[in-house]
């Protein structure tokens, strides 16, 4: 992202922090044990089980409870979680973990191989947004001992890039709680069972859940905290006053209004910015479904982009806390970024030329024709997105139905059911373009997965690339790939990557050692504290 004025004030607190402490985690003072904090959720997405839905309102919750083989560091580099080590063969095709030993599921069944086993197979591969595209070659995992775990692959794996995908596509899941029945419907996935610092509690539709100290964790003296409460309130005024009662502590992702953010930093209370979320860059979507045959037309997906002032959007709605993005991989990720990608700037006698050209004139209403657009119910942005989308497109002759849900209707009428035209949400980046972006683009994900391909598009060029670029074993061609697959992608646009930000966190003082690592806000918070 781009370091704008702005986005240097948001940042400047916890960069005085940075740098007036040695060490991010190092704790201001002694850890104190016991106590609870209250998290706020804008929404609820139903699944508590990472292993099977890769998103970020399922960390928040579901990282403290269940644990992957690998987390980052602070400073954003592979750490052991479940697994203690690795090695690859010359060819990267064998991967080898060794496994934490003398590790307990919270219902007192010891930990395996085996459960790396059925979940790498059972879930990461067939059902994992994102993790089916990554574990595609995966054709095995062998368990020689109860802790090790042998990952067999028909093509290359690069390690590198799987020790940072395993840090969100990695949680493993109770094999003897899920073999022989229908994982998605499993009720476990709604009262996960973990090897986790936190053992679920009770989750109460709508209104919160709780989770609690694991006395038999096996990090010694592990976490210091003795409960943490998740409560779901998705009206932004609701939240900021219980943020600023004290009833909340942390809301950890963007779930307050941009004016709230505003005006919560300048009161001394709280840490109000993007620390600890440099790992998960968030670009704003428009999502076209091809079944609808206006759509399929390259001419009207690039009208509709056209038609979108997005810069004077970032401007002027999103308080200057965004940017304009230029595709697929944010301006974030030095190491696979090219800004030379195929644009459409805004231009609103271009978008109404390209219209005409395509076959649809206006009508005597005025219109040309109708879209239903469907809107991720997860921030204030979105919302705002699609009506300014809304707006926009109305201006060129295109009527717009906006559509709400929940967060479970959102992800079954988009990404199952079908029943869109038009949809905007987040595409969270997650440091590489194979881990989480890719997948948007390939064909052959399951009908079903959340924030796959589903959009009745198919490219075998961008397929393709996007697998020569993941088993690429030399960093340079590795960049070329993609830099070939974004320019190829805003040719074709399947979708369009619209805004690029990074997620904004507010955070009671009262809270210690919070936001010291990448992916903080979907880590296992073992070491956050509370004072009294």
């Amino acid at each position: 992202m781009k370091l704008t004025r702005r986005n240097a004030l948001m940042t400047a607190p916890a960069l005085a922090l940075t740098l007036s402490v040695p060490g991010l985690l190092q704790a201001q003072t002694q850890p104190r044990r016991g106590g609870s904090i209250t998290v706020h959720m804008g929404g609820e997405q139903r699944i508590l089980n990472p292993a099977l839905r890769a998103s970020t309102g399922v960390y928040v919750v579901a990282g403290k409870i269940m644990e992957a083989l690998v987390d980052l560091d602070a400073k954003g580099d592979p750490t052991p979680m479940l697994a203690t080590s690795w090695s690859s063969s010359a060819d990267g095709k064998t991967i080898t973990f060794k496994l934490r030993e003398n590790v307990k599921w919270h219902d007192g069944k010891p930990f395996t191989s085996a459960d790396v086993q059925y979940t790498a197979m059972e879930m990461w591969k067939k059902h994992l947004n994102y993790s089916t595209v990554l574990q595609l070659y995966l054709d095995a995992v062998d368990t020689p001992d109860a802790n090790t775990a042998v990952f067999k692959y028909s093509k290359p794996m690069p390690i590198g890039l799987l020790l940072r995908a395993l840090a969100d596509l990695g949680y493993v899941a109770p094999k003897h709680l899920y073999a022989g029945t229908n994982v998605i419907e499993n009720p476990v996935n709604t009262a996960p069972i973990g090897t986790g610092p936190f053992k679920f509690s009770k989750y109460e539709r709508g209104q919160y859940v709780i989770a609690v100290r694991n006395e038999e964790y096996w990090r010694p003296g592990f976490p210091y905290l003795d409960q943490i409460v998740w409560r779901f309130i998705p009206d932004h005024a609701a939240a900021a006053a219980a943020i600023e009662s004290g009833q909340v502590h942390i809301s950890p992702e963007g779930g307050l209004a941009l004016a709230d953010l505003e005006r919560l930093k300048k009161s001394g209370k709280f840490e109000v910015s993007s620390r600890g979320n440099e790992g998960n860059a968030v670009l704003n979507t428009v999502e076209f479904n091809f079944r609808r045959k206006e759509l399929a037309d390259k001419r009207v997906r690039e009208a509709i982009i056209r038609s979108l002032d997005i810069k004077f959007f970032c401007e002027n709605f999103l308080y200057g806390f965004a940017d304009p993005a230029t595709g697929m991989i944010p301006s974030s990720s030095k190491a696979f970024y090219d800004k030379n990608t195929p644009q459409y700037p805004f231009d609103r006698k271009k978008a109404e030329a390209l219209l005409d050209s395509a076959g649809y004139p206006k009508k005597a209403d005025g219109k040309r024709f109708t879209l239903r657009l469907v809107p991720a119910p997860w921030g204030e942005d979105i919302t705002l997105w699609s009506t300014f989308m809304q707006q926009s497109l109305q201006q060129v002759g295109i009527g717009v139905e906006i559509v709400r849900y929940d967060a479970a209707g959102f992800l079954s009428n988009v990404y199952k059911d079908w029943k869109f035209d038009l949809a905007t949400g987040w595409h969270q980046y997650r440091g590489d373009p194979a881990v989480s972006t890719t997948v948007w683009y390939r064909s052959g994900s399951p009908a079903g997965a959340p924030w796959t391909n589903q959009w009745g598009w198919k490219s075998d060029s961008i397929d393709q690339l996007i697998d020569a670029a993941a088993f690429e074993i030399d960093p340079a061609k590795r960049r070329k790939l993609y830099v070939d697959l974004a320019s190829q992608a805003n040719t074709d646009l399947p979708l369009w990557m619209a805004i690029e930000r990074l997620m904004m966190s507010v955070t009671s003082s009262k809270l210690q050692n919070h936001h010291n690592q990448p992916r903080w806000i979907s880590s296992n918070w073992a070491d956050l504290w509370v004072t009294a």
